[in-house]
């Protein structure tokens, strides 16, 4: 698990995040040239303001289609989901859509409605949510949720990503308290513990004086923070 989740330093949070793109493209080195890379462009900016830009948010088959690609490549694949995605009609994906953003904040109903959709579980319907409201929804990526304390063994399910959602917005709320900036979000706070997750696992450079200043933040909290020694435990 990494150090960064308990970190309080939000200088630390922000070196990792404009190292993200740099661990992006040392992950796709020596695997399909540039597709995560041109997927993730696509993910983290085409889309966000392809859905921002309708007076109505929703998505389209073909972005749902594209969005579960991105998913599978940026994490593990499964072949199966895609050809689910796919079976949906245009007119359901689209009528799903826009009553899960007009749901907003009530994150639990907008996952239920996507979840309504063939081949969209939890995960995936989070993906949807991250990318038209940042603000109120993270991604449920396995890396970041390996990094939260607390929430092994990982369950794909609506009652655990509430688990994982309610740590990232406190994990949000902490940092712009103390950040001048004050511009983090649960989408943004996700990005860092995945390129954190993906830097320690390919055991890359980029972020090794990262780690050690979030390991150092996290020791220096220890003594008045006794349950963050106990979430240490698998």
């Amino acid at each position: 698990m990494s150090a960064l989740f308990t970190c309080e330093d939000p200088a630390t949070w922000r070196s990792v995040y404009e190292k993200y793109w740099d661990v992006v493209e040392a992950r796709v080195k020596g695997k399909k040239p540039g597709k995560l890379l041109s997927l993730d462009k696509w993910y983290q900016e085409d889309l966000h303001e392809l859905i921002s830009s309708r007076s109505d948010k929703h998505l389209t088959l073909s972005e749902l289609v594209k969005l579960m690609e991105w998913k599978l490549t940026r994490g593990k694949f499964r072949p199966r989901l895609q050809q689910l995605v796919e079976s949906n009609s245009e007119e359901t994906v689209k009528k799903c859509s826009r009553k899960a953003f007009n749901f907003l904040p009530d994150v639990q109903a907008a996952i239920a409605e996507l979840s309504s959709l063939k081949g969209v579980g939890p995960a995936t319907a989070s993906a949807v949510l991250a990318a038209g409201a940042p603000e109120h929804t993270a991604f449920m990526s396995d890396e970041a949720m390996e990094s939260v304390p607390g929430l092994k063994p990982i369950q794909y399910t609506a009652k655990h990503y509430k688990l994982y959602l309610d740590k990232m917005v406190e994990r949000t709320r902490k940092l712009n308290k103390v950040d001048p900036k004050q511009d983090w979000t649960p989408h943004r706070v996700e990005l860092c513990l995945w390129a954190m997750t993906v830097a320690e696992q390919q055991q890359l450079s980029l972020l090794k004086d990262v780690v050690k200043c979030s390991s150092v933040t996290e020791k220096s909290s220890e003594t008045d923070q006794r349950p963050a020694k106990k979430l240490k435990t698998k």
